[in-house]
């Protein structure tokens, strides 16, 4: 492959790690605010400072490229909640985590983007049945790691024995997603804050055995 203009490779060959890793961060900000459908080659192209027949030597098409944005998202600030989630000792300390640093990522920016999973799936056209697969198997992985976590509360007496921890799992998960929607429309810290100090006032937590 020739060097591409603009300084983007050293020599012949692909751009350097560091490069491609700049480039897909700047593609993943322009998807997390445009949506894949609404983000054109042009787009990317000014986004990423990358010629578009280099995209498409380092990444691919445009799906194969999204893929690898949503994969740093996850990597990166987007798996924040899930870690913190699954980081913490109590199932109370873990449901703060999660909701506290979803609410921080969601608001983050100039503007409130929300989760770039949850939302991501309503800018892909139907066509791309593959991609919208991708981000529901991200969805479903979180939403049974949830889960997995209240099962073992009911069994170790954090919660109580009737709770259908199915059933709370998808409570949490759709709660987790009307914050994304939320701070994407506009809501402040302080409202999603309080939406989620309701949910966690109604779950019947108890001290562990």
């Amino acid at each position: 492959m020739e060097p591409a203009s603009g300084g983007e490779t050293k020599g012949r060959g692909r751009p350097r790690a560091f490069e491609r890793e700049v480039a897909l961060r700047r593609a993943m900000d322009l998807f997390w605010e445009k949506g894949f459908d609404m983000c054109s080659m042009s787009d990317l192209v000014d986004a990423m400072g990358v010629n578009s027949p280099s995209i498409y030597a380092a990444f691919g098409n445009k799906e194969s490229l999204y893929r690898e944005a949503i994969e740093l998202y996850v990597r990166a600030e987007g798996g924040a909640a899930l870690r913190n989630f699954e980081s913490r000792a109590t199932l109370r300390e873990s449901l703060d985590a999660m909701f506290d640093a979803s609410i921080d990522l969601f608001t983050s920016g100039q503007r409130s983007r929300g989760c770039m999973i949850f939302l991501g799936g309503a800018g892909i056209g139907a066509e791309h049945v593959e991609l919208r697969n991708f981000l529901q198997g991200l969805r479903l992985r979180m939403t049974r790691t949830v889960e997995k976590r209240l099962k073992k509360a009911v069994e170790q007496g954090e919660l109580a024995r009737d709770v259908d921890h199915a059933a709370l799992a998808t409570l949490c998960m759709s709660v987790f997603s009307g914050l994304s929607v939320q701070a994407a429309d506009g809501a402040s810290k302080r409202k999603l804050h309080a939406g989620v100090a309701q949910l966690l006032a109604v779950i019947p937590f108890r001290a562990a055995s």
